[in-house]
């Protein structure tokens, strides 16, 4: 499976298939909420976040690609991906793109 964030891929005649997406939404334990809430008053890096959001936008392109397999896709191109707090330590994360099939 071909991912790529253009509209095209080199080389490649493609047939559009449709949208495909995928989503989560995570949250971090609440020790390490508060951890984290203590080091944004000193201020740097709030590491536990962004490995959740990491871990969050691997698994959303994971179920974007698990539906674009199922559609028979052979790459999705023009991935994007969008984040949305959906409450106190909590986002959403959903990557998306158009499903295409190699001529």
């Amino acid at each position: 499976m071909i991912l790529v964030n253009t509209d095209y891929i080199s080389g490649k005649d493609l047939e559009t298939l449709g949208l495909v997406k995928g989503s989560t939404i995570q949250s971090k334990d609440f020790g390490k909420d508060i951890l984290q809430g203590l080091k944004s008053l000193v201020g740097g890096e709030l590491k536990a976040y962004n490995e959740m959001m990491n871990e969050a936008r691997a698994l959303a392109t994971k179920r974007m690609v698990k539906e674009a397999e199922a559609l028979g896709a052979d790459g999705v191109v023009n991935i994007r991906y969008a984040s949305s707090s959906v409450m106190q330590s909590a986002a959403e994360v959903i990557a998306y793109g158009t499903a295409v099939k190699f001529k």
